[in-house]
């Protein structure tokens, strides 16, 4: 019911989604406001047509100017240049419109022209555009300008309209001939974080939150051409501001700064940067914030008409005119220790981005921050308090997904990749011992918080008590990490001459050296630690312990060599035409076994998908007896094999997994791989290797504890994680001098099981047995035997019993022997993949039909999603005992 509830829930959004797509008009083009004109002008960048809405102030307006009502339908009116003085340019911040300026156009429009235009993208102007950046609008509004037959101007530019402003100028230096920065934005320094990477990574997420937010929830338009809209993130989104400072280095004409001394969205201190570095510019900073524009526009027209009045009369300086020591204040490089950190609304903004990247990943976003408190761009205890507050609640999370899931949390995306049953288990059965111990623990020993805390929630441990648990272990543990990073990072920022240019590549640098600091030497700190780093070690100078994405690779490139030359890569799916795709992936167990008429079989019984299965299994099992194995009908590599001792074993298991299930014989003694192939028209097959399986195992010596018998062997070492999870509390078990303590039950690879190279096995006894097995299944003639006898010698005589038999996918496990090389290995590999396209060639020549390449992609694609049968490394599904 549960799934069938999900399921409609699904369906009902997505129904809902695409009528909302359907209908909704992304970008609405809003008409223009009373008192406002329209200008259609050619985009610069050659795209589609834009139209320009602006308002206009002009005492001795002409016809066609002043407060005109044209409407966009009505013919642009090409007028004469103006008779009078310079027009002035106003351009607003983001979000906004040219009706920012309502208060200050009408003063300044009784002397001179004023244009307040909406930027494209904004207000009643084109909102479909290719690129919103203040570059692209420095290009429309030239163009605006030569439709409005207007050649020089004073440009206002107020926020981010500064930038803006000054891209005009690098466009057209000749048509500025004065520039007032109206709380303006400009050097990158002081926007935000300082870096171009790292804003340009927060206007990311912003834009993408507001595409999720307007893309992902069903609104009939509802959420289209808001305020802080898609058109406002990708303004900041695009747009560039590192060549803003060149700009300004190489200003000519007059300049007037104008800034409000408590502005919390432009530091005061990005306009004392601007008025240094444009030696003869006049600042004046008010008292004030970012909003006096359209708040106390008195405030602000008067200065601005002053300074129009004396540049026309020529009163005010060029670069030309700068004094000497304003001149060399403006050739001294910047210096990043004037960035003050984040404040007022950018410092908001960036906190509650750093508590948010704390459920992704706390470790890093703690050492994120502390290299933004080492570069000046936050405060400590602000970044720091960010974290904690992250953490705290992402805590508290984990312990409600517990609390109120339970133990299935296990298997409840994303927390299922992380959290493994076993360690919830173990988890569990402390918390009902000690709480505050265990929440501290969780927090300073990497790989433990997210099961202890989960299993927190499972045990029940009231809320109160864990929330001041896990407060006191946030408290200890993130003043720490963002601190320890901060001192790391200022010492690091102190070895790179060039900071500024290179700001990236320090703060990329020290992150990682942050990370293996928090990583490698922390675990060096104590002895368990130091015997896992020599573990993962093992694994690395051990190639059986390789990933299958490394070990693999030249496998891969044989293949592709191997479908060229028999012009087809997927001929080997029919190898086997018994088996699907030749047992490349997907197959059934069940069908397989059920299919070799030798009665050598080991006894089954197949349990088809479903829950309450276990009162017509209990009675099948009896028949079988116990101990019995149970494995999926549908998996591979050792992916869910368990030997279940009795009923509650059986019942338990049935419980927790609902999928198709095979119950099989549990078959005493040794176990052999024997992978066998016989070419399409012989009599007789061959065996191209045998593997004995051997169990591992610890001996004791009366003072040793498992877990340290474990680390002392060079090989169970490099798999000390599979025992652990395996055994628990037993691992600190001391057993008696002698006594064998055996690891594992199951003769796989990847769960701790070792591979010998048993091919001296293959006499003519055991040769001729497998053959008939073989030859008792109609169109197998590739592939792998699991059988297990009462021994060797039994099973050299024909003695054994098939649990298992693999197609095309399985492998001559005998190459995993430790004593075997890596050139052996892959001789052994490419000689099976060889035969594997000849058997396929030889069956393809009978008028079998290959697999198309679609369909085994689609059966692959379907085999690996997510909850189906999972890659883990070399391994096999069978099962061996001691």
């Amino acid at each position: 019911m549960a799934g069938t509830w999900k399921r409609w829930l699904l369906a009902a959004y997505l129904v809902l989604l695409g009528a909302s797509t359907l209908t909704r008009d992304r970008n609405p083009e809003v008409p223009p406001a009373p008192g406002q004109q329209a200008q259609t002008i050619a985009d610069p960048s050659g795209g589609a047509p834009i139209d320009i809405a602006y308002w206009s102030w002009d005492s001795a307006a002409q016809p066609g100017r002043g407060e005109g009502r044209v409407s966009p339908q009505e013919p642009t009116v090409h007028l004469p240049p103006h008779p009078g003085p310079t027009p002035v340019l106003l351009i607003h911040g983001s979000p906004g419109g040219g009706g920012a300026f309502r208060g200050i156009g009408p003063p300044i429009g009784e002397t001179r022209r004023a244009i307040a235009p909406d930027l494209p993208g904004f207000g009643s102007s084109s909102q479909r555009l290719e690129d919103y950046s203040i570059q692209a609008h420095a290009g429309q509004m030239l163009a605006l300008l030569d439709s409005l037959a207007i050649e020089g101007v004073h440009v206002v530019g107020f926020s981010m309209g500064g930038g803006v402003a000054l891209e005009i100028h690098r466009l057209a230096p000749t048509r500025v001939e004065s520039l007032t920065l109206l709380s303006a934005i400009g050097v990158q320094e002081f926007e935000l974080l300082g870096d171009y990477h790292l804003n340009h990574a927060i206007h990311g997420l912003q834009l993408f939150g507001i595409w999720a937010l307007t893309e992902l929830i069903p609104h009939f338009g509802a959420l289209d051409g808001g305020f802080l809209g898609y058109n406002y993130a990708r303004n900041f989104y695009d747009t560039d501001q590192r060549p803003l400072r060149e700009i300004l280095e190489g200003f000519e004409p007059p300049v007037l700064i104008l800034h409000g001394d408590k502005d919390p969205l432009v530091p005061p201190a990005a306009a004392r940067e601007h008025a240094r570095i444009v030696p003869h510019a006049e600042l004046q900073m008010l008292a004030g914030n970012h909003f006096m524009t359209f708040m106390e526009p008195a405030r602000i027209s008067g200065p601005i008409l002053d300074f129009l009045a004396r540049t026309e009369s020529g009163l005010t300086q060029t670069r030309a005119g700068a004094t000497p020591d304003r001149l060399a204040a403006a050739a001294r490089p910047f210096d990043p220790a004037a960035r003050p950190p984040a404040a007022g609304f950018a410092l908001m903004v960036t906190l509650a981005l750093i508590a948010a990247a704390t459920f992704v990943s706390e470790d890093l976003t703690c050492i994120g921050t502390g290299l933004l408190v080492a570069r000046g761009s936050l405060p400590w205890f602000p970044g720091m308090m960010a974290c904690l507050v992250g953490i705290w609640i992402g805590d508290l999370l984990l312990y409600a997904a517990g609390r109120f899931i339970g133990r299935p949390v296990v298997r409840t995306t994303p927390l299922r990749w992380f959290v493994r049953a076993e360690a919830l288990d173990r988890a569990c059965s402390w918390f009902t011992k000690r709480t505050g111990p265990l929440v501290l623990w969780g927090r300073f020993l990497p790989g433990t918080r997210l099961p202890s805390y989960v299993a927190a929630g499972v045990v029940r441990v009231p809320v109160v008590r864990f929330g001041f648990w896990a407060l006191v272990a946030g408290v200890l543990w993130t003043p720490l990490l963002v601190g320890g990073t901060a001192l790391f990072g200022v010492a690091a920022a102190s070895w790179i001459e060039a900071f500024q240019d290179r700001a990236l590549v320090w703060l990329v640098g020290t992150g990682l050296a942050a990370l293996v600091g928090l990583r490698v030497g922390l675990p060096l700190l104590s002895r368990d630690g130091r015997r896992a780093w020599a573990a993962r070690i093992g694994r690395i100078r051990r190639w059986e312990f390789w990933p299958p994405a490394l070990f693999y690779v030249p496998v891969v490139a044989w293949v592709a060599l191997l479908a060229l030359r028999h012009r087809s890569i997927t001929v080997f799916t029919v190898a086997n035409p018994a088996i699907p795709d030749g047992g490349l992936v997907g197959e059934s167990k069940a069908e397989i076994l059920s299919a070799v008429s030798d009665p050598r079989v080991a006894r089954f019984h197949f349990l088809p998908t479903g829950k309450g299965r276990f009162p017509a299994a209990a009675p099948l099992a009896e028949r079988l007896g116990y101990p019995l194995v149970a494995k999926p009908d549908v998996g591979e590599r050792g992916a869910g094999v368990a030997i279940l001792s009795d009923p509650e074993n059986l019942r338990a298991r049935l419980e927790r997994d609902p999928s198709a299930l095979l119950l099989q014989e549990y078959v005493p003694g040794v176990e052999l791989g024997v992978f066998y192939y016989r070419i399409p028209g012989h009599e007789s097959g061959e065996i191209l290797g045998i593997t004995e399986k051997r169990l591992p195992s610890v001996t004791g010596d009366g003072r040793t504890t498992v877990r340290d018998l474990i680390f002392s062997d060079p090989r169970l070492r490099c798999q000390w994680r599979v025992f652990d999870r395996r055994l628990g509390d037993a691992m600190d078990h001391q057993p008696t001098r002698g006594e064998k303590v055996v690891l594992g039950q199951l003769g796989n690879h990847c769960l701790g099981c070792e591979f010998r190279d048993g091919s001296h096995l293959a006499g003519p006894g055991l040769s001729a047995a497998v053959d008939a097995v073989a030859r008792a299944y109609p169109g197998f003639y590739f592939g792998r035997l699991d059988i297990r006898g009462p021994s060797l010698d039994a099973m050299e005589g024909g003695d054994f019993k098939v649990i298992e038999i693999n197609g095309v996918s399985s492998e001559a496990t005998h190459i995993y022997d430790p004593d075997r090389g890596l050139s052996a290995a892959y001789g052994t590999l490419f000689e099976q993949w060889r035969l594997a396209f000849e058997i396929g060639s030889r069956n393809r020549s009978l008028g079998v039909r290959p697999a198309s390449l679609v369909t085994l992609v689609t059966r692959l694609i379907h085999h690996f999603r997510p909850g189906g049968p999972r890659w883990i490394g070399p391994a096999e599904t069978s099962v061996a005992s001691a």
